[in-house]
């Protein structure tokens, strides 16, 4: 029963994550549609995130050591992928903050 379970809770989470996925590309394509400028905006939006990704790949080593093998991490290739990734979600997380902490202070000036 409990395998039963746990099969479709994981067919099920994988059917909203393709749902998602879908609904997160068709509804801006819809919607840029009727506002191409703001399709230009989307695809700038897309190029900052590759660019940073670049920096953070550029950044990383293609390691490997016993417990990336034990994972299933077998190419430095993929290490420095995955290890660019991370060190994006780190760049990106650093720029939100610095843009958080600069809003909240213009706000406060003016």
């Amino acid at each position: 029963m409990e395998q039963l379970v746990v099969n479709f809770g994981i067919v099920a989470a994988y059917f909203l994550i393709g749902l998602g996925i879908v609904l997160a590309v068709v509804f801006p394509l819809v919607q840029s549609i009727s506002n191409p400028k703001a399709l230009l905006r989307a695809a700038i939006g897309v190029v900052i995130i590759l660019v940073v990704f670049g920096i953070g790949y550029a950044l990383s080593d293609g390691g490997l050591n016993a417990k990336y093998l034990q994972s299933g991490v077998d190419t430095e290739t993929l290490s420095q992928a995955i290890g660019g990734m991370l060190k994006m979600v780190y760049l990106m997380m650093g720029i939100a903050a610095v843009a958080i902490i600069y809003t909240e202070f213009s706000k406060a000036v003016k």
